[in-house]
C-alpha cells in the first residue's frame, strides 16, 4: 500500500461512523486490484474497482426493492427470505468448505465478482445490500460463523437470524446455540448483539493473516493484513510482534529487531521475563545481517 492508500484507510477507519463495508472494499483493492478475466487491458484505478463494486451492491439492491415492492414481506421472516431468495437464490450467494482454503473469499471484490465467500464477508454483503435498499440487517459475530440479524422493513426490535453462508438459511436461537457449542464456547444471549463495524473489519483481517500463517509462502500478504489492523484505531498491541516477526522472516532484519526492541519497553513494566524473550530475538534477528 501506498502512504496515500494507507491514509485512505486510517481516514475511513476514524469516521464517526465507520462503514466496514468500505474499510473492507479498501483493503480489498489495495491488496491487488481485481483483474477482469474477460479485459486484458490495464489494471483499472482503486476509485474504479472501488465504483464497480458500489455499483453492484447498488444492482442487487434495486432487486431487493423491486421484491419488497412486489411481496410486501409483513415481518422480519419474511423479509428475511426475500432476501435469501434475491441474494441466496436468484443471485447465487454461498459458501462451501473448500472457501476457507481460498483467499478470494476474504477480499470483498472476489466476493461481489465470484458469489463466493466465507461466513464474514458473505454477510458483509447482506448488511450492504440491506442498507442500500431501505431493510435492517445487522452482522452478528458468533465465534467460527458469522450470520446476521434480519428486522422487518421498518426496522424495530423483531428480527430473525440468517446465514449468508448457506444462501440465508433461517435459523432459530436452538440453530445459533449449536454453531456457538459447535466451536467450543457457551452460548449467551449477548452473543446475538450486533456486531461493531470495525470489530467486523478486526475478523476479516485476522482471517487474512491466519489464511497466510500457515502459507509461509505468503508471508508478504500476512505482513499486509497486520499493518492493516495496526491502522485501526483498537487493536491488540501483539499486532506489533507479530509485524516484527514477518519483518525478520521477509529479510528486514533491521526493521523487525528494532519493533521488538519497541514491543520489549512496553512488555517491561508487566511482563518482564517476555521482554527479556523478546529482547533475545531482537538480538538474533541482528545477528543474521553477519
Amino acid at each position: 500500500m501506498t502512504e496515500q492508500s494507507r491514509h485512505r484507510f486510517r481516514t475511513a477507519a476514524r469516521a464517526e461512523h465507520p462503514d466496514p463495508v468500505l474499510l473492507c472494499l479498501l483493503a480489498a483493492v489495495e491488496h491487488g486490484p481485481v483483474l477482469d478475466p474477460d479485459d486484458p487491458g490495464e489494471p483499472p484505478s482503486v476509485d474504479a474497482l472501488l465504483a464497480a463494486c458500489e455499483a453492484a451492491l447498488d444492482r442487487h439492491a434495486a432487486a431487493v426493492r423491486v421484491a419488497v415492492a412486489e411481496r410486501a414481506p409483513a415481518g422480519p421472516e419474511e423479509t428475511a427470505a426475500l432476501l435469501a431468495a434475491v441474494l441466496g437464490g436468484r443471485e447465487r450467494f454461498h459458501g462451501q468448505p473448500s472457501d476457507y482454503r481460498r483467499l478470494e473469499s476474504s477480499l470483498l471484490p472476489d466476493v461481489l465478482r465470484r458469489r463466493r465467500g466465507l461466513p464474514i464477508t458473505l454477510s458483509l454483503v447482506w448488511m450492504a445490500v440491506g442498507r442500500r435498499a431501505g431493510l435492517t440487517v445487522h452482522g452478528i459475530a458468533l465465534p467460527g460463523h458469522f450470520i446476521v440479524a434480519v428486522g422487518g422493513p421498518g426496522g424495530g426490535e423483531d428480527y430473525v437470524l440468517a446465514d449468508p453462508f448457506h444462501g440465508g438459511r433461517l435459523l432459530d436461537p436452538s440453530d445459533a446455540e449449536r454453531l456457538v457449542r459447535a466451536t467450543g464456547h457457551e452460548f449467551t444471549p449477548a452473543l446475538l448483539t450486533p456486531a461493531q463495524p470495525l470489530d467486523i473489519v478486526h475478523r476479516v483481517l485476522g482471517n487474512v493473516r491466519a489464511w497466510a500463517a500457515d502459507r509461509p509462502e505468503h508471508a508478504r500478504t500476512q505482513l499486509w493484513a497486520t499493518e492493516l489492523a495496526l491502522l485501526l484505531p483498537r487493536h491488540p498491541a501483539q499486532l506489533r510482534l507479530e509485524r516484527a516477526e514477518i519483518l525478520v522472516r521477509t529479510g528486514d532484519f533491521l526493521g523487525g529487531s528494532a519493533e521488538m526492541d519497541a514491543y520489549a519497553q512496553i512488555l517491561d513494566a508487566f511482563d518482564p521475563d517476555t521482554a527479556a524473550k523478546v529482547r533475545q530475538d531482537a538480538r538474533a534477528a541482528r545477528h543474521r545481517l553477519n
